[in-house]
């Protein structure tokens, strides 16, 4: 009966609460295993891993092909139809209601207008705060320009993005805390770091100097606006952004820890002590629900340049939800209605509050 349940559980939207474009261009098999996630050994393919086993389950059948074919002949099917209808019909399989786009990923990727368009979906911008940075000190010629063109630009991306995000746990090294205080660093430490950076920067290089990065956060922080923090595998993790999370405490903006593999319990463990922090993940939620209120766990794709990651996001994440809520109303921990809300509310709702979206079209009918 658990799978039933499973299934009947799955929240039917999801809103995505941080992702990437997609690229606009007809893919060959090369260039399409590149964008996969991994890397590959000599002489093997990526399409021999989880992903690439999802990916030809799931996909071929919304572009009209057998489960499993070949890459190549997926892909030879994906060219017939152009990058945008392969895009369209994969995109808008997903229940995805809503998308958080993070414009900071490198590449030629759509923007979030045209991610919405493609999902008929709505989308809105997450700004990152490091290429913002590398923008203004692309135009600006000294270190009081930079500095104040840097504030003016985090104030004019508020206007129309709906939070920032720090690209991982580059402000927070072990001992950050302990060397730079867990508040804003102090003028003097700014001016010099700037100066600094830009003394020895090259054009299109953003910034990783502690001090600019803590600076950056702390003006992101003054807006209002949510904050994501992503992690990277090899990095140390959210617990070392503690000090930073404890200060930001009771200011009105809501921060959204992205963890990396791994990292899943100490973001939740985060999450479920400091009121205003909260955790996006993609993977299994099982570990971060058992250990965070069920009202601080977000969906997160982070999928980036091949539509096929949202589709085989979206199935992983709807399985090991459905499972869990399957388990616990079989068992019967949870009624049925109670397993309904948790997939709303990890589904969609929750993603909705922190960030202020519009409700769903059926909401509002």
């Amino acid at each position: 009966m658990t799978g039933d349940l499973g299934a009947g559980a799955a929240p039917p939207h999801l809103v995505d609460a941080s992702c990437h474009g997609v690229l606009a261009a007809d893919l060959g098999l090369g260039a399409f295993e590149a964008q996969l996630p991994g890397t590959a050994a000599p002489h093997s393919t990526l399409f021999d891993s989880a992903t690439g086993f999802a990916v030809r389950r799931w996909c071929p059948p919304l572009l009209g092909l057998e489960p499993h074919c070949s890459p190549a002949r997926y892909l030879a099917r994906r060219r017939e139809l152009g990058a945008y209808e392969a895009a369209r019909l994969l995109l808008r399989s997903t229940g995805i209601s809503a998308y958080l786009v993070d414009t900071g990923e490198p590449g030629d990727l759509t923007g979030p207008k045209e991610l919405g368009a493609a999902g008929d979906a709505a989308a809105y911008e997450i700004v990152r705060l490091e290429p913002l940075a590398q923008q203004v000190a692309d135009t600006s010629g000294t270190v009081d320009g930079f500095l104040a063109n840097l504030a003016e630009a985090v104030h004019g991306a508020a206007q129309g993005a709906v939070g920032f995000s720090c690209a991982d746990a580059g402000p927070f090294p072990e001992g950050a805390d302990q060397a730079l205080g867990t508040g804003p660093p102090d003028a003097g430490q700014v001016r010099y770091a700037a100066a600094d950076w830009l003394a020895l920067r090259r054009v299109g290089e953003r910034p990783a100097d502690p001090v600019l990065l803590r600076h950056l956060l702390w003006n992101a922080v003054a807006t209002g606006l949510p904050l994501t923090l992503r992690h990277r595998p090899a990095g140390p993790g959210p617990r070392a952004a503690e000090g930073f999370l404890r200060a930001t405490t009771g200011l009105g903006t809501d921060v959204v820890l992205l963890p990396g593999p791994g990292q899943e319990s100490a973001a939740a463990d985060l999450a479920a002590v400091l009121p205003h922090v909260h955790v996006a993940l993609g993977a299994d939620p099982a570990a971060a629900l058992a250990r965070a209120p069920f009202a601080k766990v977000l969906y997160a794709s982070g999928a980036a340049a091949l539509p096929e990651l949202y589709v085989t996001g979206v199935r992983r994440f709807r399985t090991a939800l459905g499972r869990l809520i399957g388990e616990r109303v079989d068992g019967g921990d949870w009624s049925a209605a109670d397993g309904r809300r948790v997939a709303a509310l990890v589904g969609e709702d929750n993603a909705r509050r922190v960030f202020r979206l519009e409700p769903t079209r059926e909401t509002r009918l």
